[in-house]
C-alpha cells in the first residue's frame, strides 16, 4: 500500500509473541525469485495465517504511525492506524486477511481502507486487493477499488519469504485504468539498525516502492523481523510528498478493541457495497469465521 498515494509498529510484553517466524515451505515458490506471475491459488492451504518474518499479520494487532508530508510546500501532520482484524474475505477463491486502515491529516480522516492479504504455502505474502474511500470534509470523493480476478486486476507480492539484495523488482498488484494500480517494490537495503519511539530494531529490511514510469519518486518501507513495518521514508528527486512516518505504537487489542475494529471494518464494507457496486459488489461478504 502506498500511503499518500493518495497511492499500508508502546511494544507490550506479549505483542511479539503474536508473531511467528516465517517458515518457507517445500513448494516450488520458496525461492526469493518468485514473481507475481507465480501466483497459484492451489498454493494457499492456510492463507490467513500470516507469519512471514517481515510482514506478520496476527489478528488483534494495531500499528500506529505518525509523521509529516509536504502539502503546498508546508509540512502537515499525518497519522496512520493499521489494524489486523479477525475478519476474512474470499477473493479469487482465496480466503484473505482483512486489514482496516485509517489515514488522518491534521487530525482529519482523509482515507479509510480495507486491504486483503494472504500467505502462500511457502511463506510469501500476497496483496489481493483493496477498497479505499477518500474523503474531503467528510464526504466520499473517490473509491478506487481493485481485487484480484475482477475487471482485469491481479494479485501482487506484498512481501517475499526470503527477500535479498540484487533481485529484480516485483509487482505489488495490478489494476488497469481507470484505477491504474501498478506499484512495484524492490529490496533497497538490509541488515541495518533503525529506531522509532517504540524501540531500536536490528536487522531491518528496507524496500523501495515505486511506479515503473515514476522511478524518481519512491517510498521507502522499513521492516523489522517479527514486527513488520516500522518506518516510512521517501527516495528520489521527484517525490513531491516527501512523506515520513514512524512507528509510535504497537499494541495487542483486547476483546473489546478487536470487536470495535471488526465493527469499523464491517461499517466500511457496508459502504463499499453501496459505493463500489461494480467491483466490491461482486465480492462475498467478509466474516469472522476461518476455513
Amino acid at each position: 500500500m502506498r500511503w499518500l498515494r493518495f497511492g499500508a509498529l508502546v511494544v507490550v510484553a506479549g505483542a511479539l509473541a503474536l508473531f511467528g517466524a516465517a517458515c518457507g515451505g517445500a513448494g516450488s515458490n520458496a525461492s526469493s525469485e518468485i514473481t507475481a506471475d507465480d501466483f497459484d491459488p492451489a498454493n494457499f492451504d492456510d492463507p490467513t495465517r500470516i507469519d512471514n518474518t517481515w510482514f506478520p499479520l496476527a489478528p488483534g494487532t494495531k500499528h500506529v504511525y505518525e509523521g509529516t508530508a509536504l502539502e503546498d510546500d508546508e509540512r502537515i501532520a499525518h497519522r496512520v492506524e493499521f489494524v489486523v482484524t479477525d475478519l476474512t474475505k474470499v477473493v479469487g477463491g482465496i480466503r484473505s486477511r482483512v486489514i482496516w486502515e485509517r489515514d488522518y491529516v491534521e487530525d482529519e480522516l482523509v482515507e479509510a481502507e480495507l486491504a486483503l492479504f494472504a500467505q502462500d504455502n511457502d511463506g510469501n505474502v500476497w496483496h489481493l486487493g483493496q477498497y479505499p474511500e477518500e474523503y474531503e470534509q467528510g464526504e466520499i470523493v473517490a473509491a478506487p477499488a481493485w481485487f484480484h480476478g475482477l475487471e482485469g486486476a491481479k494479485a501482487g507480492i506484498a512481501m517475499k519469504v526470503e527477500p535479498h539484495l540484487g533481485t529484480a523488482a516485483y509487482s505489488q498488484g495490478f489494476a488497469p485504468p481507470p484505477i491504474n494500480w501498478v506499484d512495484h517494490a524492490e529490496v533497497h537495503e538490509m541488515g541495518i539498525e533503525n529506531c522509532t519511539p517504540v524501540d531500536c530494531f536490528q536487522d531491518v529490511l528496507v524496500t523501495r516502492e515505486f511506479e515503473p514510469d515514476k522511478p524518481d519518486a519512491s517510498q521507502l518501507k522499513y521492516y523489522a523481523p517479527g514486527v513488520g513495518n516500522i518506518r516510512v521514508g521517501w527516495f528520489g528527486d521527484k517525490d513531491e510528498n516527501k512523506e515520513v512516518l514512524e512507528l509510535v505504537e504497537l499494541v495487542e487489542l483486547d476483546s473489546d478493541g478487536l470487536a470495535e475494529a471488526r465493527a469499523g471494518a464491517m461499517e466500511l464494507e457496508a459502504s463499499a457495497y453501496t459505493v463500489s457496486k461494480d467491483v466490491y459488489g461482486k465480492t462475498p461478504p467478509a466474516g469472522a469465521l476461518e476455513g
